[in-house]
């Protein structure tokens, strides 16, 4: 019997043209370059500026794909989202940005995964495809950071930025490339660690929660960090088992990008060399649920085709995991 693979066919991205640098950090916030080049490894990220939301980030990744394909929207069956600052509450940004693409025919749904949003989304639309249900499916993830960013926070403010990327799943039978296995987990003991108090249903908007800054990302630093630097490469290596892998059989590591250090941590687990890691968090920031389809985007050139690919993330929830995908392009 012939077996439906999940194919990356396409990978675009956008980042805002607005950047704030360390130096305009310095002068809102106390902190300085050396500070967040030291213990993050950041130099600058990108703002979306006025009421722009994530949908337009994601429809200039999803027309840039449709088109760079010759694929007509009525072909997507299935447009995700992932997302941790959507438009709006309801309904799901994947609507609106199906909408603005006059995508017609799929449907679509957010996946709210913190920082693991992407792994999350891709391993969802990959099973719609080796299930036969979906044979075109777009995994964007698209964040604006900044909307929730408090600049008066000197912890939190210089790690976050905005952009949105994403790839194009295509249905092929019997081939040896395409999105091979995956590892996720979640553990809730983490949300008192990394979270947003206000604007859900339990603490809705109010004076009060907007005073006292409920509004805003809240993150216990250390404690994410102990966790984050060690579930990578857990996740990883557990990944590896599974599929009779070894180390040396990886060509790429693209990890999530929030920490510099943790990123290092995890590749020199993996006992990778540094051209093997994937890095843009000095360019672009932690974009959240945007950091690996970035890198994807950025890297594409670099990949040959039949390349192990690692994608591995850690966010809130706690969320974590890895995709190993052979690379088709």
């Amino acid at each position: 019997m012939s077996k439906i693979r999940a194919i990356i066919t396409a990978v675009e991205g956008y980042l805002p043209k607005d950047v704030i640098d360390n130096e305009m950090l310095s002068r809102m916030v106390d902190t300085s370059d050396e500070w967040i080049m030291s213990r993050i490894g950041i130099k600058t990220r990108h703002i979306l500026k006025g009421d722009k939301g994530p949908s337009d980030m994601a429809k200039i990744v999803v027309d840039n794909i449709l088109q760079k394909k010759n694929i007509s929207p009525d072909e997507i069956d299935l447009i995700i989202c992932c997302t941790v600052t959507p438009d709006m509450p309801f309904p799901a940004t994947a609507n609106i940005i199906a909408d603005k693409c006059n995508i017609r025919k799929g449907f679509g749904f957010d996946i709210n995964a913190g920082c693991s949003g992407f792994i999350y989304g891709i391993t969802t639309g990959t099973k719609y495809i080796e299930s036969g249900f979906c044979k075109k499916v777009l995994v964007i993830g698209a964040e604006k950071m900044t909307a929730i960013v408090n600049y008066e926070d000197r912890t939190t403010c210089p790690i976050f930025g905005d952009g949105a990327a994403g790839v194009l799943l295509e249905a092929s039978e019997d081939s040896p490339y395409g999105v091979i296995d995956e590892v996720l987990h979640a553990d809730g003991v983490g949300v008192k660690h990394l979270h947003q108090v206000a604007g859900g249903s339990c603490h809705p908007a109010t004076i009060e929660t907007v005073m006292n800054r409920q509004h805003f990302i809240y993150q216990e630093g250390p404690a994410v960090f102990k966790w984050a630097v060690t579930k990578m490469a857990d996740v990883t290596e557990e990944l590896l088992e599974k599929n009779n892998m070894k180390k040396s059989d990886i060509d790429f590591l693209l990890p999530h990008q929030a920490n510099l250090r943790i990123i290092k941590a995890t590749g020199e687990r993996l006992e990778l060399k540094d051209e093997q890691i994937l890095i843009n968090i000095d360019r672009c920031g932690n974009t959240t649920s945007a950091t690996i389809p970035m890198l994807l985007y950025e890297n594409q050139d670099k990949f040959k085709k039949g390349d192990n690919l690692i994608l591995t993330s850690f966010g809130a929830g706690f969320t974590w995991g890895s995709v190993l995908v052979k690379w088709a392009l």
